[in-house]
């Protein structure tokens, strides 16, 4: 039984402060339609522009996950999209009115009770979800950090942490099931070495910063100009370090904590693959650089097996619509109906088939001598299926004709000749509003993708 896709039920908001810019922001979690994913809306800006989450719009990995598209820029987006993970949510938008979401205590926790109290509902869609079949990885050779993605029955986590330190030094945390995220993961809060923190200071970061959302490690003697430096950072009378090497004012959740933020981060990082992750990942000395660069990896591995993923259909079957009650479906006739039978039909898919003959009038003038089906026509067979799709919708499909709006990424992989099988598959974009149906189309033949498009068209009823 396949699941659901889930979004939040209402709107929520909270408030904080960004952690590097120490400015109050407001944060608004808004349900989101099926397919939509993750993204985030600025609405500080002209335009309210939105940034998708996905890995190809990252451009710094400094002490945060940081993307940016046109311009606009989101920084530390990890916490924020762990949570989400965390909970099972496949789409959601995130308004923001600043650059960063606020810090909160350093975790998920806060994001995790926002979107429980909004209340979380399933979609009328199958969820997206990329089965791993073979070993994934990637490693980077300047620091030894190196993510490994492994087949398994679920989404599972491992981060093991060597921070070369004496006060923390080797640390393991492991995640077996995504449901356990909010119980063992989401108050892991985020972690510094004393170090970095007067690095911090120095450069005029971490102004959001104190000693509720941020664990500091103190891993080199505390001078007296760094002590009054974080007094009036943490703006605190006094600092003390305490038994087991934390500043104080704060008590460890695990004495792994580092290491649950760690696979905290992971999974935040992930997020930007695009689609939920069936598979194990082991981490070894994770940061957001290498993250994020297994994200992008893993983005383009899954377009890539999307886009060569044959679908497998007995076509000895009957179908679930013959040539007759497509044409009691579809306005189209004899030269130009270009498909055959619809294999399969959901309210957010479609799956038709065409056999490719020699008596198709266009081989005779496309090409004499060397006949080869034309793209555009392959792209008109495609949005016919479409057409099917927007067309069931209706109760009355004879009474209206359909229209091309736009094509984009129209892609021709293969040659298509006389003899060829073509199966059709278009899948929504976004839901079918006011007859507006927009979709990404597949055709394939011998086994292999012969083009793509995305396309758009409306229905209108006959006058």
């Amino acid at each position: 039984m396949s699941k659901k896709q889930k979004t939040i039920q209402k709107e929520i908001t909270l408030s904080g402060v960004g952690l590097h810019t120490g400015n109050k922001v407001t944060m608004t979690f808004k349900p989101a339609q099926a397919n939509h994913g993750f993204a985030f809306k600025r609405v500080d800006l002209e335009g309210q522009p939105i940034i998708e989450a996905k890995a190809e719009y990252v451009t710094n990995t400094q002490r945060g996950t940081n993307m940016e598209k046109n311009g606009v820029q989101i920084q530390t987006s990890e916490h924020v999209l762990a949570a989400a993970v965390g909970l099972d949510i496949d789409n959601l938008l995130i308004e923001i009115d600043a650059s960063e979401p606020p810090i909160m205590d350093g975790s998920s926790k806060y994001f995790i009770e926002a979107l429980e109290k909004a209340g979380i509902v399933e979609l009328d869609a199958d969820i997206n979800e990329y089965i791993v079949k073979e070993i994934i990885s990637y490693k980077d050779e300047n620091t030894g950090s190196e993510i490994i993605l492994m087949p398994a029955d679920e989404y599972q986590v491992t981060a093991m942490v060597d921070f070369g330190t004496k006060i923390l030094g080797t640390q393991n945390a492991t995640l077996n099931k995504i449901s356990d995220f909010k119980e063992e993961i989401s108050s892991a809060r985020t972690f510094s070495f004393l170090h970095e923190i007067e690095m911090l200071l120095e450069n005029d970061l971490i102004k959001g910063g104190d000693l509720n959302n941020a664990i500091v490690y103190v891993d080199k003697e505390l001078s007296e100009g760094t002590m009054e430096k974080l007094k009036k950072a943490f703006n605190k009378e006094d600092i003390k370090i305490k038994p087991n090497g934390i500043l104080d004012n704060l008590e460890l959740h695990w004495a792994n904590e580092a290491a649950r933020h760690k696979l905290l981060d992971v999974i935040g990082d992930l997020a930007l693959a695009g689609t939920r992750i069936r598979g194990k990942v082991i981490a070894n000395k994770p940061g957001h650089l290498v993250n994020t660069m297994f994200a992008k990896k893993l983005a383009k591995i899954i377009k890539q097996e999307k886009r060569n993923n044959v679908p497998q259909y007995d076509l000895n079957q009957p179908p679930l619509m013959d040539i007759h009650q497509i044409m009691d479906i579809l306005p189209h006739r004899p030269p130009f109906l270009l498909i055959d039978r619809i294999i399969e039909l959901s309210d957010t898919h479609v799956v038709g088939m065409k056999n490719v003959t020699m008596n198709e009038d266009f081989f005779v003038g496309h090409f004499p001598g060397a006949p080869v089906m034309p793209g555009v026509l392959q792209v008109e067979a495609m949005a016919q299926c479409g057409g099917v799709l927007v067309l069931s919708t209706v109760p009355d499909p004879e009474n209206y004709l359909t229209y091309f709006m736009k094509m984009n990424n129209v892609k021709f992989k293969q040659k298509v000749l006389p003899g060829d099988t073509l199966i059709f598959k278009s899948e929504l974009i976004t839901p079918i509003r006011r007859g507006i149906c927009h979709m990404q189309a597949y055709a394939y033949a011998n086994g292999k993708l012969v083009a793509e498009a995305e396309l758009m068209a409306q229905i209108s009823r006959i006058n």
